[in-house]
């Protein structure tokens, strides 16, 4: 049923698996290396067709000085900062209460309500597109960094309620039910007790949502014109002039927007991967 691991194996199919596995990782990595060629190279290195070769011109200060001091680029990662954080922070407060009573609680509709909270993860949200940004037009949030930060907070609810409710639900209960006999009352029991058990989870998935938020691009293009409220995702594309795209510039500020999320699961890295994987062996 499940997959031999590799250890296990033959001494030929390690060896394939060994020759291919940098093969692949080279695969994967041929777009960031791509773009990061792209950066530093000069405008005409692309009206050449100088696609995979050698710059002709080392332009790594001029270009990325042109990102961050001739361009809007350092308003848009602000804005992407106040659209982000917010929007972890509210999706995390709201799913940590949901997944408390979802996983603690037993009431007659429990099972139902959590399935509503799954159901909204697989609705695409391509067809929501119409009907969401008439309604920000309609409550005067269009083009504003609170539309923005209140529906991602509407759309991620789900999916991050999905993670908490199960993770709640692998803690001990007897520590409830202890708290309970003593008299505790509930929302101390869920501060004081089953939040600081969280905290694996809490990082793990402030990472997913970071993530998920910093590189959304179709909202941002949808919700927002203009540099005074879209996020770096969509901002890049102000590079493009109306005749000349210029691809040097927007291969830059692709790689100075990608910074923040890969900093961030560095520096969480741990507390990331113990979230997956705590509970995953008994």
């Amino acid at each position: 049923m499940f997959p031999t691991p590799i250890e296990k194996t033959s001494r030929t199919w390690q060896l394939t698996y060994q020759a291919l596995l940098p093969l692949a990782l080279l695969l994967w990595l041929l777009p960031l290396i791509a773009v990061a060629m792209f950066s530093i190279k000069s405008s005409a290195d692309f009206a050449a067709g100088n696609y995979w070769g050698m710059p002709t011109s080392f332009e790594l200060f001029n270009n990325y000085g042109k990102v961050f001091f001739e361009s809007q680029m350092p308003r848009y990662m602000l804005n992407s900062f106040f659209i982000t954080v917010p929007t972890v922070i509210g999706a995390i407060a709201l799913s940590s209460m949901t997944g408390f009573a979802l996983g603690v609680y037993k009431f007659k509709s429990n099972l139902w309500i959590f399935f509503m909270f799954i159901a909204g993860n697989f609705v695409p949200f391509q067809i929501l597109m119409v009907p969401v940004r008439d309604l920000t037009i309609g409550l005067g949030m269009y083009d504003t960094k609170l539309g923005l930060v209140l529906f991602h907070i509407a759309f991620q609810t789900g999916f991050c309620t999905l993670f908490m409710r199960n993770f709640i639900r692998a803690l001990p209960f007897e520590l409830v039910e202890a708290a309970r006999v003593e008299g505790i009352a509930e929302w101390r029991i869920f501060w004081y007790i089953v939040l600081p058990l969280m905290k694996p989870a809490l990082a793990a998935l402030s990472v997913l949502i970071f993530t998920f938020i910093w590189n959304d691009y179709f909202w941002a293009v949808v919700l927002t014109q203009g540099p005074s409220a879209q996020p770096v995702t969509a901002g890049i594309t102000s590079f493009n002039s109306q005749f000349v795209a210029q691809y040097h510039l927007m291969s830059a500020g692709s790689i100075v927007a990608a910074l923040p999320p890969v900093a961030m699961f560095f520096l969480m890295q741990k507390h990331f991967i113990a979230g997956l994987t705590l509970g995953a062996v008994k």
